[in-house]
């Protein structure tokens, strides 16, 4: 063990150190330098291994300096999927070195993805909020007779792997009624994949004039494979607040009754995060 290693003099082995890791990740790297010394020593073990601890440890301080919080939504993943490419940045360092440093990009890529940031929505009664971070697809009028019983609006966002994966909720509403559907994983892109993916539907009504219906579907893509809602029948959910996530690229799609009173205030192409850009608002 060299000389300035936190944990200098201290014999715990690799595997307890990677359980320790994983252990303190799941504090959102609140302690993120109790986890910076742990593989501090894993990496102090071999010194030709230092040049991967100097990269976990860059990326660690980008990760603590822009403050980013990790979703609880990402439980497990978060925290086995870095312990196993942080493995794999090892080995590669002995056998392949380059795919040490593709590795690293990876491992930002996993804890980004899984990124929480706090947002404060509008103080506005009359609007109605994005439900996702994402590109607007499409916006058009179709019939929804199940829940909102005639002509709706619906703006389809697609989120890339790249967006934050967040689902938030449009307004103030009660949680009406929850509805899975199994189906295929069909590229989120396209407008069909609504009606043919594995989708969560939520019957919401608003709880301010006027009392529309509105439903925000979490659709699965081609490559998201896991939908998350934390939200429950009857509960009330303030505009903006968090209820679920779908995992690694996918679409959702909010639906409000069409009327000549509601404008639709984005465009197709149009980016957009959840719980603060405006899609509706009533005139």
């Amino acid at each position: 063990m060299q000389p300035g290693c936190p944990l200098s003099g201290r014999n715990h082995s690799p595997p307890y150190l990677l359980f320790k890791y994983a252990t303190l990740l799941r504090s959102n790297l609140t302690h993120y330098f109790n986890i910076h010394r742990l593989i501090c020593q894993i990496a102090l073990q071999d010194a030709a291994a230092n040049t991967i601890f100097l990269i976990v440890r860059r990326i660690g301080l980008i990760l603590f300096d822009m403050r980013i919080l990790l979703t609880k939504y990402g439980w497990p993943q978060v925290v086995v999927f870095p312990v196993i490419i942080i493995a794999a940045m090892i080995v590669c360092f002995f056998t392949v070195p380059a795919a040490a440093i593709i590795l690293a990009v990876v491992l930002i890529w996993v804890l980004s993805f899984f990124r929480d940031p706090d947002r404060i929505p509008p103080a506005d009664k009359n609007i109605l909020l994005a439900p996702a971070d994402g590109t607007i697809r499409d916006i058009e009028v179709v019939d929804e007779s199940d829940f909102i019983g005639g002509k709706a609006l619906r703006i389809g966002i697609f989120l890339s792997i790249f967006d934050v994966h967040i689902n938030r909720s449009p307004c103030d509403v009660m949680v009406e009624k929850i509805i899975y559907k199994i189906g295929s994983f069909k590229d989120a892109r396209n407008p069909q994949a609504g009606k043919v993916n594995e989708s969560n539907d939520l019957w919401l009504a608003k709880t301010d004039e006027p009392l529309d219906k509105l439903i925000v579907r979490q659709i699965s893509g081609a490559i998201a494979r896991r939908i998350v809602c934390e939200a429950w029948q009857g509960q009330k959910l303030a505009g903006g607040q968090r209820f679920g996530m779908i995992k690694f690229g996918s679409r959702t799609e909010l639906y409000v009754p069409s009327r000549d009173n509601i404008k639709c205030m984005v465009r197709k192409g149009d980016k957009v995060k959840a719980g603060i850009s405006i899609l509706v608002r009533y005139e």
